[in-house]
């Protein structure tokens, strides 16, 4: 029977039983059972199947799923006999902090507490056994019954009981499974409560999986290695598999093997080089050209090139670190929008609270959110650091950062229209009334609230603004900027990809009023850099006439702006 694409499934039996498309994992579950670790963290960018991986492990190993052959044969992990033995016979809990989500720590700390509750209530059946003591089972109906009223130390305690009291009724250890470890870590420095959550859920995670005799083995999935200092620092049995690990390279995801018989499969093997451009591009361990699931899945539905995987979330952090960026930032972007490599040291724990003093934390975090992918890694010299060469990793991630960028200047996108009509009229007039209206609007959304852009950091914005004429200009120009050119650097070059289009020079300065009187001076002076520095150069021995050349100062002033 032809197997039907479902989207949004990421539970393996209900995929199993309703025959829905699906690429087999299960040696997944010998490659894990195998390596022998306590404790393995296993971090992929989102939408990667670690979901639906983690509810096969559930229904391999849970003695609830006992019998259920049916939902693994045929697959690889049923060749092994020793593996049809296993399947079924431990207690399991598992869990999710994928929608553990919110603005504060206390809401988060209660939907983490209910649901615990709420895992306790699943195995209330524990109740009306004689081998729990009657301490045990007060505990369990304060549990359910107290949900988030509970103190931290009782509330750090809970997985650890449940295990107790599972092991004593089945007289096995557990299999604890934790997806999505991450997502309230994101919630809590986005929103400010990072250090309050920290305290919290590393005293949970060191009596989970630590200080727990009734751990039998445990698995963690994220996004993201959060730094041991964080809130691993006393799981020294921890086996953390990051995207740049070997283990598991092709465990989440589908290799381009696995997506071209899909397409044959589908009768769409015409369309392979295609999906190749638009989805290939992920590397894991050694293994390279690896395919996001999400996109695929959605491909095969139906039939069109759509940037599925990176409109599966708001990128919201991604999306804040770099229009909150400084500007070396923002021109590392320009590079990388222009396809062109970053170059730069990387350190794969992520600390969260780096993120806006560290760029390379912040590449860090694009790589593991699967943003950016390693093109080469240099490893000679492993005392100072890998260094790591970094590309855009396909061309959705390249559409959803253009969307991203044009998205700063959505609710003015008028009056930043209208500038960029004037601008290619070379229409100062015009030009000056609309830059001032988008200047007010938007100068303090590229600030990070520390460092106030309207005295000091105009390079907040209009590094964001030159990021937005990339974008909308990338057809007719390409845009550079701080640049060699003839004797010095200059801002802004847009080099006209038609003959009828002026080529334009944009010199940036900020009102200094110890060396210019007015903005009208810094004007004056931002235009006199351009002729002494002879940036027009570069356009010229391109073969652009100078007359064909418009050079343009902008002073600034606060929120205000002159260009001339």
């Amino acid at each position: 029977m032809n197997q039907k694409v479902s989207i949004g499934i990421q539970d393996f039996e209900s995929i199993r039983k309703n025959n829905c498309f699906y690429i087999d994992k299960t040696h997944f579950i010998k490659e894990w059972w195998d390596c022998g670790d306590a404790v393995t963290l296993i971090t992929r960018p989102r939408r990667f199947g670690k979901t639906l991986n983690m509810s096969m492990l559930e229904q391999f190993f849970s003695n609830r799923y006992e019998g259920r052959e049916d939902l693994f044969e045929g697959l690889t992990v049923w060749e092994y006999e020793e593996y049809k033995n296993l399947q079924g016979t431990y207690p399991v809990i598992s869990l999710s902090f994928a929608n553990i989500k919110g603005t504060n720590f206390a809401t988060v700390r209660e939907s983490i507490c209910c649901m615990i509750a709420d895992l306790y209530d699943a195995h209330s059946y524990l109740l009306d056994s004689e081998l729990l003591t009657e301490n045990d089972k007060n505990y369990i109906k304060e549990t359910i019954a107290q949900k988030e009223n509970v103190s931290d130390a009782f509330a750090s305690m809970t997985l650890h009981r449940l295990s107790q009291y599972l092991y004593k009724y089945y007289n096995k250890k557990v299999i604890i499974l934790l997806d999505e470890y991450d997502t309230p870590m994101q919630e809590a420095y986005v929103n400010g409560f990072w250090n309050e959550l920290v305290a919290f859920i590393r005293t949970m995670f060191n009596s989970t999986f630590k200080t727990n005799p009734y751990l039998e083995r445990g698995v963690m999935t994220g996004i993201t290695r959060i730094s041991k200092e964080s809130i691993f620092s006393d799981l020294n049995n921890l086996k953390v598999v990051t995207t740049t690990s070997d283990e598991y390279e092709d465990s989440f995801g589908f290799t381009e093997e696995e997506v071209f018989a899909a397409l044959d499969q589908f009768n769409m093997s015409d369309k392979k080089e295609t999906v190749k451009y638009w989805y290939d591009g992920f590397t894991f361990g050694k293994t390279s050209d690896i395919y996001n699931p999400w996109s695929i899945i959605n491909y095969l539905d139906t039939g069109k090139f759509q940037p599925f995987w990176a409109n599966t979330s708001s990128n919201s952090l991604v999306g804040k670190l770099i229009r909150e960026g400084n500007a070396n930032v923002k021109k590392t972007m320009e590079d990388l929008l222009s396809g062109k490599s970053l170059i730069t040291k990387i350190d794969e724990q992520i600390v969260f609270n780096q993120l806006e003093r560290s760029q390379s934390a912040i590449w860090s975090l694009l790589l593991a959110s699967g943003y950016l992918k390693l093109k080469h890694l240099d490893m000679e010299n492993p005392e100072e650091g890998f260094v790591y060469e970094l590309v855009l990793t396909n061309h959705e991630v390249l559409l959803m950062f253009r969307n991203m960028i044009k998205g700063w200047f959505s609710d003015y996108t008028e009056d930043y229209n209208e500038f960029i009509q004037a601008l290619l009229q070379g229409n100062k007039k015009m030009m000056n009334l609309y830059m001032n209206r988008v200047a007010l609007s938007t100068f303090s959304f590229f600030d990070t609230g520390k460092h106030p852009s309207v005295s000091s950091e105009p390079e907040r914005f209009y590094h964001s603004f030159v990021l937005g004429l990339m974008i909308d200009l990338r057809n007719r120009y390409v845009i550079t900027s701080n640049r060699e050119s003839g004797f010095g650097r200059y801002d802004v070059i847009l080099e006209p990809l038609k003959d009828t289009d002026y080529g334009i020079i944009l010199e940036f300065k900020v009102h200094d009023s110890d060396e210019e009187n007015t903005l009208e001076d810094t004007v004056a002076a931002a235009l006199a850099q351009i002729k002494e520095k002879q940036y027009a150069q570069s356009l010229i021995t391109k073969g652009i006439p100078e007359e064909r050349i418009h050079q343009y100062g902008f002073a600034f002033e606060g929120k205000t702006v002159l260009i001339g």
